[in-house]
């Protein structure tokens, strides 16, 4: 990636994500649910037309939605009429040729549903912040396959069927014979799932094509059993279709259950029901004191991992909206202590409008958002904000409600506020700054990209939560700290320390890229830091050896605090969530090993 590509210079660069999301940039002007709205309708390329045929439109939304592309339901409808499972078979027919390598050598098109207000199942919604890849949120594999199958293929004929029925139509409609599906459902069970029942019928026919004393007259041809053209193919289409979210859900399945509220041992803005305690094992005692922070997130089984190499410390699960107009849903683990904590003052704005208050002016009555999602490494595009301009202005006042909930849910994906009329355009970096509680012009100037700018603020501690934490130590150090900065980033640590009035005698950062690394040696300059800053390129290079030199040479340290890459734990992640195995998440063991190093040192030192 060219460090010096701004986003204004590309629709297409690889950002890298950190945290809950994924985030896409759909179609919007393949969406003909937009199309078709009262007196108006948009055409592709945002202009208006006067016309539109209701009835019509509405039978080829049904296969818009499932992400056929136009021109093939189009088609469908010339060969078959308007009768839906004909008319769906011939889709799964053309798709199957698509795909196949013979017959095209190129990368299909990628089928993206459109979005309207009835039958979205935007996962963007009101309780968005609190929700998202929340465990509950989601059913299992199997039961994520069924219902999504029967919103594709059933639709509300099937109310009155029972559910071995609707599964049994459901089958049907994606090619399979009654026969074969009524002999699966015999050997699997009633309570088989979709995946297990077609992968049976695949099973029997190749069985069949490959039996020597059937008739030729009646076996199933191998190059159409191999290529899918009634059973495998149209079923990896479905499940192509499906993929994305069931992916979703199996990511959902395995991440831990959170607390709600997500608080931990008490913010300075909600009220916590009763004096919290907690009681540390023996071997979690400093010195040094340390501080450990993550994805809240995680697969499944990883922050019990963390928890048990870090002297089984109950985990701290902590939302920034609670800090600031942002959510941030981390997870901390530390022996500090939990009482007489005190907030940075002044106390950041914790509403949009607060934070940003030109926006208001110009914020729709229809838009409730109050918090913005967690800040991301990537913006939304100029292409995407001139296509929700677009979108709004063809309407006279409100714009419908499946118009309404495109533009929600692209504002709280990409974290869009409203700037003007009619006009949404991504937080700027000294914004986004701001609301992560760092001084304006963190990230400014010194050969940093805009791109660097995001991807560093991505990837940064949110400041007013981790300074709540360590206030605690103010009273504790009055003479200054010593600290070892683990993948520092852009120094969120060493800044909620200095805001807290902490003075910095001796800082050891570790930080893998050197713009983060410059960025703090700026700030440390700007500050007028009179403490020493020591800087590592790599946290596998800190042996016992160095670590010895560093202590003798300053008397051992007062703090470890920092965060593992969650490259490898974040629910964005599709390719490589790989838990703490991950090629980067793995490096939380090396915290450990630098940790219990350190605790060692300093024990023989004393």
């Amino acid at each position: 990636q060219d460090k010096n590509f701004s986003e204004e210079d590309s629709d297409n660069i690889d950002w890298d994500t950190e945290d809950e999301l994924e985030i896409q940039d759909p179609p919007f002007s393949s969406c003909r649910d937009l199309r078709t709205t009262g007196q108006h309708a948009i055409n592709g390329d945002g202009e208006t037309s006067s016309s539109s045929v209701p009835g019509q439109s509405q039978f080829i939304q049904k296969f818009l939605v499932m992400g056929f592309p136009e021109e093939s339901i189009a088609k469908a409808i010339e060969q078959n009429g308007e009768n839906s499972d004909l008319v769906l078979d011939a889709l799964l027919t053309f798709k199957a040729i698509e795909d196949s390598p013979e017959e095209q050598p190129s990368a299909s098109p990628h089928l993206e549903p459109c979005i309207n207000s009835d039958d979205s199942s935007s996962e963007y919604n009101e309780n968005f912040l609190d929700d998202v890849y929340e465990e509950d949120s989601w059913s299992s594999d199997s039961d994520y396959c069924t219902n999504a199958a029967k919103q594709f293929y059933l639709k509300e004929e099937s109310s009155s069927l029972s559910e071995q029925e609707q599964t049994l139509l459901c089958l049907a409609n994606m090619g399979y014979s009654v026969e074969e599906v009524s002999i699966a459902m015999e050997r699997c069970g009633p309570e088989a799932s979709l995946d297990v029942l077609t992968d049976c019928i695949d099973a029997a026919q190749k069985a069949r094509a490959e039996d020597p004393y059937l008739p030729e007259d009646v076996k199933p041809k191998l190059n159409d059993i191999s290529n899918g053209s009634v059973g495998y193919k149209k079923r990896k289409i479905f499940n192509q279709l499906c993929e994305s979210k069931k992916q979703r859900a199996i990511f959902d399945e395995e991440t831990i259950r959170l607390p709600k509220p997500m608080i931990g041992f008490g913010v300075p803005t909600e009220s916590v029901p009763a004096m919290v305690q907690r009681t540390l094992p023996d071997q979690a005692f400093g010195p040094p004191f340390f501080y450990y922070e993550n994805v809240a997130l995680a697969p499944k089984g990883v922050w019990d991992t963390i928890s048990r190499f870090l002297y089984d410390i109950e985990p701290e699960f902590v939302d920034s909206k609670y800090f600031c107009a942002a959510a941030r849903k981390r997870g901390y683990i530390h022996n500090l202590p939990i009482k007489n904590r005190f907030p940075l003052l002044p106390l950041p704005p914790r509403t949009i409008n607060e934070a940003l208050p030109l926006t208001k002016k110009w914020w729709p009555s229809w838009d409730p958002r109050t918090k913005l999602n967690c800040l991301q490494t990537a913006i939304g595009s100029a292409r995407l904000t001139d296509r929700i301009r677009k979108a709004v202005e063809a309407f006279d006042g409100e714009p419908p409600m499946r118009v309404q909930q495109y533009v929600l849910d692209q504002c709280r994906k990409w974290n869009l506020v409203w700037v003007g009329r009619n006009k949404v355009a991504p937080l700027e970096p000294d914004e986004v700054e701001m609301l992560l509680g760092f001084p304006k012009n963190h990230t400014r100037g010194g050969g940093i990209s805009r791109t660097d700018r995001y991807k560093s603020l991505g990837n940064s501690f949110q400041v007013d939560t981790v300074a709540y934490h360590l206030s605690v130590l103010k009273d504790m150090f009055p003479n200054g700290m010593n600290v070892l900065s683990l993948f520092s980033g852009i120094g969120g640590a060493e800044v909620a320390l200095h805001r807290l009035g902490i003075r910095l005698n001796n800082v050891v950062s570790v930080e893998i890229s050197e713009v983060n690394r410059n960025i703090v040696r700026s700030w440390w300059e700007q500050t007028n830091q009179r403490g020493n800053l020591i800087d590592f390129d790599d946290v596998q290079q800190l042996n016992g050896d160095r670590l010895e030199q560093l202590i003798d040479s300053f008397g051992g340290f007062d703090l470890l605090i920092g965060g593992s890459p969650c490259n490898n734990l974040a629910g964005s992640n599709r390719v490589s969530r790989d838990g703490l195995e991950g090629k980067e998440s793995s490096l939380f063991y090396d915290y450990v090993r630098i940790l219990d190093l350190v605790k060692s040192i300093m024990s023989r030192h004393r």
